[in-house]
């Protein structure tokens, strides 16, 4: 169905689709909007609109396209020979940081004393996902650093106002000089990786709280940052520690980039294995109780994973709805062959799923600290909705992705970048197995956690399929944790719990297809094997833009 004509020299392409741009992500998003004001934080519209508009323009494709495309470049000596361990990022990712940062997409949760303010600062990040990713990682480091570092009160006091301001300053001067500081991690070791017990980096006490690290860090996300929460040995264990880049008395830190990870995805944010070298460092928390402290920071980057996941996959649909709208093929638009059809309504049943799951967290966020059912659910359902979304969404990118047929593996589209993003979000925070095991302990070992499960698919379980997953959870906890089944009960737990929110917010038929589907047998082990019966033009008449 392709043709072209010559004109003036120029070839004149047919039935390919326009470039998408220019699009409001907020306001054509009714499903979005509806989640956000049921979740009590309508008031983010003011802020969500400009930001909405700015995601769709055409200038923030381009900076997202031009600061992936030409990645961060260690500078680890200057032109004399002295070590001087800058990373140089292209001007478009300084752009994209200053635009978020600017947006208070890190800092609105600490800030805003509304109802509704975790709510509010998910409907940001949920647009900005849509956009770029690679800036979502010192989004997410910055703001989770905010509560582990209360449990230092003189680096809270100095460091704080500096980490909330709604600015970005790359600049490499100490905090006194600085508009606005941004905060990374290093805690990965490469003979340990998720066993931070095994971490070999040491911490020699100097004097009060300041300490001295020697050690290797296999991996140290955002590098140029102003700031790290790292991991080291004492003698009473793994305890935490901040380590400034630029020290007080405006000397640069001991901290030694050995290299930039040469990385699949994620390109535009720069990872770095780095080298403690009597690395100045303050404590953090209790001596030996590290992990126990990093475990609240954990707790709000894996919730924000569950949030740019979801938006992540919003972006892969928008796409493919786009493509689908403007090319055609068997002498009809591909939206309206039968086949297609069924594989946009599958992505879209997914889509809204994943919504849905994401903002009824970040509600209960909201009301963890007044209501202790909240607090339960949110314990559990962050790691089992950061396991199942992070699982869905490399699917759902290829198969996003084959919609656009070669186009989709092209750099010139924004697919392949997608593609290439999703399966981070899986390693980030804890992969599936740690994950999985992390869903098992909170039900075991949170008291009314199974009691909070029952109320909340008390409807849904009306559902044979539903019921039965309950089931396996009451039965695995009761007896014990079944650890080798562990990957299947955070599925089904995660189903469930999606089921339940489409039967209470989406149309029955909606609701129903997802459960035929995905609960019920009646769907195959890929996108588009919808149940015969599946009103599949409404499903994707949902997710059309208003």
């Amino acid at each position: 169905m392709e043709s072209s004509r010559m004109s003036s020299g120029n070839v004149v392409s047919h039935n390919l689709p326009p470039p998408l741009a220019d699009f409001d992500a907020w306001q054509s998003d009714a499903l979005l909007r509806a989640a956000v004001a049921r979740e009590g934080a309508h008031w983010i519209e003011a802020r969500a609109v400009p930001l909405g508009r700015l995601v769709g323009s055409v200038a923030f494709q381009e900076w997202a396209t031009q600061a992936n495309t030409h990645p961060p470049v260690l500078q680890a000596y200057d032109r004399n020979g002295d070590r001087i361990d800058v990373v140089d990022y292209h001007p478009a990712y300084h752009q994209l940081m200053q635009a978020a940062f600017g947006a208070g997409l890190h800092s609105l949760a600490w800030k805003e004393t509304r109802e509704g303010r975790y709510v509010a600062r998910a409907a940001l990040n949920y647009l900005w996902n849509q956009g770029e990713q690679g800036t979502a990682c010192p989004v997410t480091m910055t703001f989770a650093s905010v509560q582990v570092l209360r449990n230092a009160p003189d680096l809270a006091a100095q460091w704080e106002a500096k980490i909330l301001a709604d600015d970005y300053d790359p600049r490499s001067l100490p905090l006194a000089h600085k508009r606005a500081a941004t905060i990374g991690m290093a805690m990965t070791e490469k003979q340990g990786g998720s066993d931070l017990r095994s971490n070999a980096a040491v911490a020699i006490p100097v004097s009060g709280d300041e300490h001295v690290l020697l050690g290797h860090k296999w991996f140290c996300s955002a590098p140029m940052s102003d700031g790290f929460l790292t991991l080291a040995q004492r003698s009473e264990g793994p305890t935490c520690l901040f380590v400034p880049r630029i020290l007080p008395d405006g000397t640069r830190n001991s901290l030694r980039i050995v290299r930039l990870k040469d990385k699949l995805g994620n390109r535009s944010n720069a990872s770095a294995e780095i080298e403690y070298e009597r690395t100045h460092a303050w404590l953090v928390g209790e001596p030996g109780r590290g992990i126990g402290t990093l475990i609240e920071m954990a707790h709000l980057t894996r919730f924000d994973i569950v949030i740019a996941v979801a938006g992540m996959m919003r972006a892969a649909l928008r796409q493919v709805l786009h493509h689908t709208r403007h090319r055609a093929a068997f002498g009809a638009p591909l939206i309206e062959q039968p086949l297609m059809r069924n594989v946009l309504a599958d992505l879209a049943l997914e889509t809204e799923a994943a919504m849905l799951l994401a903002f009824r967290l970040a509600g209960a966020f909201d009301r963890a600290a007044q209501d202790e059912r909240a607090r339960i659910y949110a314990r559990v359902v962050t790691p089992a909705a950061k396991y199942w979304l992070c699982k869905r969404l490399p699917m759902l990118a290829a198969e996003a992705l084959e919609c656009l047929g070669g186009n989709g593996y092209v750099e010139d589209w924004p697919m392949a970048r997608f593609y290439r993003e999703a399966p981070l979000n899986g390693v980030w925070e804890g992969s599936g197995n740690v994950i999985c095991l992390d869903v098992l302990r909170a039900l075991a070992k949170t008291p009314g956690a199974l009691d909070m499960l029952d109320v909340e698919l008390a409807q849904a379980a009306r559902h044979p399929a539903i019921a039965r997953h309950l089931g396996l959870l009451h039965r695995a906890v009761h007896e014990e944790p079944a650890g080798g089944e562990a990957r299947r009960l955070t599925e089904g737990l995660a189903l469930c719990l999606q089921a339940a929110l489409l039967l209470e917010h989406a149309p029955p038929a909606v609701a129903e297809a997802f459960i035929a589907a995905r609960l019920g047998g009646q769907g195959g082990l890929a996108f588009g094997t919808l149940p015969a019966a599946t009103d599949c033009a409404a499903i994707i008449a949902r997710h059309r833009e208003a």
